[in-house]
């Protein structure tokens, strides 16, 4: 059985101090460490003083008595989010621990995602937040405590309806900027035009050219990242055709992110429904945070190569993701 701490006294060089003085500090260590005592406990049960236990114990930790492991299982996932951060280059990764057991697409980076939310909302300081859309970005809204931000402006980066007029499924602007009291600007469009002449048009209105000024300018911009296989979100929700679909795989396409789609390298596809799509694309800005989100076997590629294309530079995702896109990466 681990224990979160050990001591190795074999790894103490020698010239820390005499053989004796060590036992006497890897006993200390032992007693605080492992056994779990307070440095006043140490001292009563060796017969010294609190400050003399004091010094005994960093001594073993200066002279490499103790090793700390964490076995807890956030430590595992802390170490998958360095390791990618470091590997991919990004500039921050939070990942959180993955539940067998659960089929929700959604379990955990919901969670994780609000909580971030939760605390940018919390700054004194005037923010610019970015919202994408996605069902996990939806499930976020919904964890967000209630809040009064009224220093704060959240804003859309993709439109609130469909071709027809019908509100999406997921408008996460309007639902978390009705939680937390903040301004807000959803974009007053489709999230997918006719045609690219009437794209045109839409993006030339001046509401919408205000939105899309303000989004641009976000401190921080929380964007889902949709895969392209069966099921995938823009035909589930409707604003692509099965044909259109399998057009956008031929062409190379691996993934989404407001509409957007892009191949294995980051790459926007040419033509097809991206020449419909008036929602903002993602900003190759390196100084502005923009965070993926997604978790799932299938959005693995469409993660990496949003990655690959510093479509973002902030990552969140669940465990069994990020072991999957190590894999990949290698």
């Amino acid at each position: 059985m681990n224990k979160p701490f050990e001591i190795v006294g074999d790894e103490a060089p020698a010239n820390e101090g005499s053989s004796d003085r060590l036992d006497e500090a890897a006993r200390a260590a032992w007693l605080h460490f492992v056994a779990g005592h307070t440095q006043q406990r140490v001292a009563d049960a060796l017969g010294i003083s609190r400050q003399s236990a004091q010094r005994l114990i960093s001594l073993a930790v200066e002279a490499k008595l103790v090793r700390i492991e964490v076995v807890h299982p956030i430590a595992r996932c802390m170490a998958l989010a360095e390791e990618l951060r470091r590997l991919l280059k990004l500039r921050s990764c939070t990942v959180v621990p993955s539940d067998p057991s659960s089929m929700s697409g959604t379990l955990g980076v919901a969670e994780e995602v609000a909580a971030q939310i939760e605390r940018l909302l919390r700054l004194e300081a005037p923010l610019i937040l970015g919202i994408g859309t996605g069902r996990t970005l939806s499930a976020a809204a919904s964890k967000v405590p209630p809040m009064n931000c009224p220093q704060h402006r959240i804003v859309a980066c993709v439109g609130s309806t469909s071709i027809e007029g019908w509100a999406t499924f997921h408008d996460v602007v309007t639902k978390l900027a009705n939680t937390v009291r903040a301004p807000h600007y959803p974009m007053p469009v489709p999230v997918m035009a006719n045609s690219a002449e009437e794209r045109q048009v839409l993006l030339d209105q001046k509401p919408v050219r205000k939105v899309i000024d303000l989004a641009r300018r976000a401190d921080v911009t929380f964007l889902g990242i949709g895969h392209l296989q069966e099921g995938a979100t823009l035909f589930e929700d409707g604003f692509v055709t099965a044909n259109e679909l399998k057009a956008l795989r031929k062409a190379g396409a691996v993934g989404e992110m407001v509409g957007w789609s892009f191949d294995a390298d980051g790459n926007f596809i040419t033509g097809l429904t991206n020449d419909r799509v008036v929602s903002i694309p993602p900003e190759r800005d390196a100084n502005a945070r923009v965070a993926g989100v997604a978790k799932g076997d299938r959005k693995v590629p469409a993660i990496l190569g949003a990655i690959r294309g510093r479509l973002i530079n902030e990552l969140v995702t669940d465990e069994r993701t990020a072991e999957q896109l190590l894999a990949a990466r290698r």
